[in-house]
């Protein structure tokens, strides 16, 4: 019994997806469901409380089976044959009659007189060729059918003894394993071929030793009587690092003078490992190599000569005061230029500079900031003093160079700091005034001169 998805108990059956129709079994159970859902599918089968197999397809017959044997062994008698029915629907051959076949038949077992048992054949070998144990068989055969139930009384199989007089050959056993001999050596080396340490044991063929005086003898032991294995707990052995090959030394690095030459070599055949010692020595050599030609040597400038002194252009008198400005000049040479090397850059052999000489002038001035006090000195009593100082710092703003490129910056001869007790002084020297004509008359002169340069 079964539930339904609406909570129907139902009578169910146990529900196979292959029905055999010629031993009409069931094949390929799928589980237990109402009969109705069950032969849904024509080819299935069912088995309702564990009986016969049923066929949920239409009705069909199974082949009819083999004859049986005739019912009598002597005279007249019958045998039969039958066949089944499977599937659902009415038809005649649901009658039992219908599905059973029956023929007369004369047994057999009547025709003269039982023949018995045939002679004895000959004795088997014997199964065993050595030593005691063995045994030999022969055999009879009764003439008549077995369904005849003849005279035939007794074995058809007899068995003896057969003692064979020869002792066994006996086979070789080996004996146990000894103990690993030592290693035939205590590193791996690598340096041409990997060579590996072994180890070896043995073993000997006496338990039992072949027997030698037997026909035939005793088989020796099977396989080696010895077993070799690499020493895999040893550790590499030290390669110590040797020279390669010098190279060729290269080709001289300069195309004048004197060069070196460089060969080379490494440390690879073999290189060091495991532990090994580097190579000893040099890994470079040199060589001298001289190409007999002079080296170009650039010609450098000298240092400039000390500027001349601050001169009218013409005529070299001295110039005094402001507003007047004078000239300077300064030379170098390009020294040291050989075998046609390279020329001085630049073209420029003299320096010229616009100059001022202040000496005897008034200048304004301005104070620049007061210095930190000095020490008390003498460090005590009562007539120690202290002191500090300030610089008047000249204004040369009216001294203007001329702007040509090619001169360098004006030249003020005046010393470089000037003291003073005011903010503002002026130099307490000035020009004579029996020079001042002779100044402005050169002044204008100058002045056209530079115009027309």
């Amino acid at each position: 019994w079964c539930w339904l998805l609406w909570s129907v108990l139902v009578k169910c059956v146990r529900c196979f997806a292959r029905f055999d129709q010629v031993l009409g079994e069931c094949n390929d159970e799928l589980g237990d469901v109402d009969e109705d859902d069950c032969c849904q599918n024509p080819r299935y089968g069912y088995q309702d409380n564990n009986d016969t197999c049923k066929y949920c397809g239409p009705l069909v017959l199974s082949p009819w089976s083999r004859w049986s044997d005739c019912n009598v062994l002597c005279g007249d008698g019958v045998t039969l044959r039958h066949r089944k029915y499977f599937g659902i629907g009415n038809s005649e051959h649901r009658n039992p009659e219908a599905n059973l076949e029956i023929r007369p038949c004369t047994g057999t077992c009547c025709n003269g007189t039982p023949k018995g048992w045939s002679q004895w054949l000959a004795w088997s070998t014997c199964s065993v060729s050595c030593g005691g144990g063995g045994v030999r068989k022969r055999r009879r055969v009764c003439s008549d059918p077995p369904e005849c139930h003849a005279a035939c009384s007794g074995d058809s199989d007899e068995t003896e003894a057969c003692p064979t007089h020869m002792p066994c050959p006996v086979h070789g056993g080996w004996s146990g394993w000894s103990n690993w001999l030592p290693c035939s050596g205590s590193c791996i080396s690598s340096m041409h071929d990997i060579i590996i340490p072994t180890k070896k044991r043995s073993r000997y063929c006496s338990n039992p030793a072949p027997s030698n005086d037997t026909v035939p003898p005793g088989n020796r032991c099977p396989g080696d009587n010895f077993q070799v294995e690499h020493c895999s707990e040893v550790p590499n052995c030290p390669v110590n690092g040797d020279w390669g090959s010098w190279s060729p030394f290269s080709s001289c690095p300069v195309t004048c003078g004197v060069g070196l030459q460089v060969s080379t070599r490494k440390c690879d055949s073999p290189a060091p490992n495991h532990g090994g010692q580097p190579c000893q020595g040099a890994t470079r050599q040199t060589n001298v190599c001289k190409t007999k030609v002079h080296c170009p040597v650039d010609g450098m400038w000298s240092e400039w000569s000390s500027w001349t002194p601050c001169k009218f252009p013409f005529g070299g008198r001295v110039i005094h005061c402001k507003h007047l400005g004078g000239s300077q000049t300064r030379e170098r040479q390009c020294i040291h230029r050989a075998h046609n090397g390279s020329i001085c850059s630049g073209d420029s052999l003299t320096q010229r500079r616009v100059c001022y000489d202040v000496n005897l002038c008034y200048l304004k001035g301005t104070w620049e900031g007061w210095e930190p006090w000095s020490l008390c000195n003498p460090s005590c009593g009562e007539t120690s003093s202290r002191s500090r100082r300030r610089y008047c710092k000249p204004d040369y703003s009216e001294y203007n160079c001329f702007r040509d490129p090619n001169q360098s910056h004006a030249e003020v001869n005046v010393p470089a700091n000037q003291r003073g007790v005011g903010q503002v002084r002026y130099c307490t020297v000035s020009l004579p005034i029996r020079t001042f004509a002779l100044v402005l008359l050169v002044l204008i002169v100058w002045s056209w001169i530079w115009f027309f340069l």
